[in-house]
């Protein structure tokens, strides 16, 4: 039987030497920076924390520290066994929109941006979205987005379940773009946004209304009518801020 094929270290990378007393930041910066310069790839073993306290003349646990933050930011992962070690994780666009969309949610949710700045933002993204998608619209686009919508009008759905469908009928039209950077926005302002907005609304807002809008976007899909299109987009988004602003207001 073969041997467990031995990952080699990264090539050892000259790291600044520290001058203030926040070590622990300046550790991880060096790392991060080596991370998104290219310098230390995707699976990349990173030097044991034995090695990186010599190279950084630190103690072990300053080094476990910044370590740390970085598999915060999901720069890092750490592995047991005789192969293990920690190595530089890849990152993916669905990565870099969960991230998007986390960071979204926290401003919303500490009040660091305000829910109208937010709303504007989606209506002038979606707008070229819809734009883009009319343009690669399909058959097989307009039967999974009559397939989102037939999923929302289910009764049965429990609140969280209909919020879940909203995002996914959402979704599906950025899908349509098929522009991988403005899907990676626009999913992290939906993913973020839809959530918070229904379940904070969810004694106001009227699931019936929020599908007639859908099923408008639905017609205006299917007679590649874009002025319509956008229409239904603004009144749905409309409806959505009128209603918030309601809940907070009472």
């Amino acid at each position: 039987m073969s041997s467990p094929k031995q990952t080699s270290p990264a090539s050892p990378t000259q790291f600044g030497s520290i001058v203030t007393t926040s070590a622990t930041k300046q550790i991880a910066e060096q790392l991060r920076q080596a991370i998104l310069s290219g310098e230390l790839k995707k699976d990349d073993r990173l030097p044991t924390e034995f090695e990186l306290a010599a190279q950084f003349n630190v103690s072990r646990p300053t080094i476990r520290e910044a370590l740390k933050r970085l598999a915060a930011q999901n720069l890092i992962r750490s592995k047991r066994g005789p192969a293990g070690g920690t190595f530089v994780n890849g990152f993916e666009m669905k990565d870099a929109t969960e991230f998007l969309a986390s960071s979204t949610m926290l401003m919303i949710s500490m009040g660091s941006v305000e829910m109208d700045d937010i709303i504007q933002t989606r209506k002038l993204l979606q707008t070229e979205c819809c734009k883009l998608a009319l343009q690669n619209w399909s058959e097989e686009y307009m039967t999974g987005l009559n397939q989102c919508l037939a999923h929302q009008q289910n009764t049965d759905l429990s609140d969280s379940e209909f919020c879940a469908a909203d995002v996914a009928f959402h979704r599906y039209i950025t899908d349509a773009t098929e522009n991988p950077m403005l899907q990676m926005i626009i999913y992290s302002i939906i993913d973020a946004l839809v959530p918070i907005m229904n379940m904070t609304i969810v004694r106001l807002r009227s699931r019936q209304k929020i599908i007639a809008y859908h099923q408008r976007i639905c017609e205006a899909f299917t007679e590649q009518n874009q002025e319509q299109l956008i229409l239904a987009l603004d009144e749905l988004l409309e409806y959505l801020s009128d209603t918030f602003n309601k809940q907070h207001s009472s």
